[in-house]
């Protein structure tokens, strides 16, 4: 249970008045601060309609304790770690994200902007300095904390609260100049009776994906989850869920890549009717209202949106599903998958548990680099299970 301490008073998370301290600190701008240790770490008010959050501010998680629910594990542990104070800049004091991207979000005629960076689709790792579409979701999905989970919730995950989680994210975060949330598009839950009014939201939504009279076209950033790739007479349109009446198109060289860049992911996909296909895409309109994507990226997620990107990973992300303790889902980011990392976090009070999958690929060097992963942080347990040799070992229990 969560304490927080708001101006001079303390107040428990299960108060019943605890929603009326938080609404005159919001309107107060009073950062309230977790006392989970000595001193208390600052956090901040979100709000959902008339419900307000107490929110972590963001890459402060390390900081809590392991017993906290805003707990995080260690940035080094994860990909996250090469790309803090490179291509992820945090403000301590407003807690805003700077974010480096490898992709462009303007578009010249039919040629990307000078500048743009690399073709984000087909890369895969490497770059410390900067983000790739794929990872940018990743991001957003860590800071929207979607990659976190307890038995607790099963059944409470639905997509209205992944997309307000994640618009909320990007409300902490510049790209490019500009709030991040002002060029996300992720679409509200479909509704046939709504129908009318969502198309005019979702139109006024896109403004900005509108071609100017003259210079460079704006590109937005949708997020959404895939529903199918169906082919057209010169290409391929995406058509996402929540979104059944606004495909959007793919030129053939385009689709060719994805196919090819995330065969993986498409393949765990195909293999779990439970799973989602995510979808990062970056898009314009054209004067006829069409949506044409410039790039996008595949991320797959389990039944209850976890991210997982190995049938090995499903199998741990799965168990994790069924306890009640408090797991975090690593992710690779810009790592390769040579480089060892936490597959996921068991938060436990007594001491967190890194959770290490070891591919059947793995060589000595993999072992190695493994040895000296767990040994940077000695006060954080290890399980690791080596895919190629047995079966899974049962998880650490208290």
């Amino acid at each position: 249970m969560r304490r927080f301490k708001l101006a001079e008073q303390v107040i428990e998370e299960t108060a019943p008045d605890l929603q009326i301290a938080l609404a005159d600190a919001y309107r107060k701008r009073i950062r309230p601060r977790c006392m989970c240790k000595e001193g208390g770490l600052t956090m901040y008010i979100a709000q959902v309609g008339e419900h307000y959050i107490v929110k972590r501010m963001p890459m402060s998680g390390g900081g809590h304790d392991p017993a906290c629910p805003s707990y995080e594990p260690p940035d080094e542990l994860s990909g996250l770690g090469v790309l803090m104070g490179s291509a992820i800049q945090v403000d301590s004091e407003s807690g805003m994200s700077a974010l480096k991207v490898a992709f462009s979000l303007t578009k010249i005629g039919t040629r990307a902007a000078p500048g743009a960076g690399t073709d984000a689709t087909d890369t895969i790792a490497g770059d410390a300095k900067k983000l790739s579409l794929r990872s940018l979701l990743y991001y957003l999905w860590h800071q929207a904390e979607l990659t976190a989970w307890t038995s607790r919730w099963a059944g409470k995950r639905h997509w209205w609260n992944i997309r307000w989680h994640l618009i909320e994210a990007a409300g902490q975060m510049m790209v490019k100049g500009g709030p991040l949330s002002e060029m996300l598009f992720v679409p509200e839950p479909f509704r046939a009776v709504d129908k009318a009014a969502i198309e005019q939201r979702r139109t006024a939504a896109l403004i900005p994906a509108l071609p100017p009279k003259a210079g460079p076209r704006k590109l937005m950033i949708l997020v959404g989850e895939a529903k199918e790739f169906a082919p057209t007479r010169s290409g391929h349109r995406l058509i996402v869920k929540h979104l059944p009446d606004f495909p959007l198109l793919l030129d053939e060289g385009l689709y060719g890549r994805l196919r090819r860049r995330f065969e993986a992911e498409l393949e765990l996909w195909n293999a779990d009717e439970a799973s989602h296909l995510m979808a990062i895409a970056t898009f314009g309109l054209t004067p006829a209202g069409l949506a044409v994507v410039e790039d996008v990226a595949l991320m797959v997620v389990a039944e209850n949106w976890v991210p997982y990107d190995s049938a090995y990973e499903k199998r741990l992300v799965d168990a994790l599903a069924r306890l009640r303790d408090r797991s975090v889902k690593g992710l690779r980011y810009n790592l390769s998958a040579e480089t060892p990392t936490a597959s996921a976090m068991l938060q436990r009070q007594s001491q967190p548990i890194a959770l290490y999958v070891v591919p059947p690929s793995a060589d000595d060097a993999y072992e190695e680099a493994l040895e000296e992963l767990i040994a940077s942080r000695p006060e954080i347990g290890a399980w690791i299970w080596r895919a190629a040799e047995k079966e899974m070992p049962p998880l650490p229990f208290r």
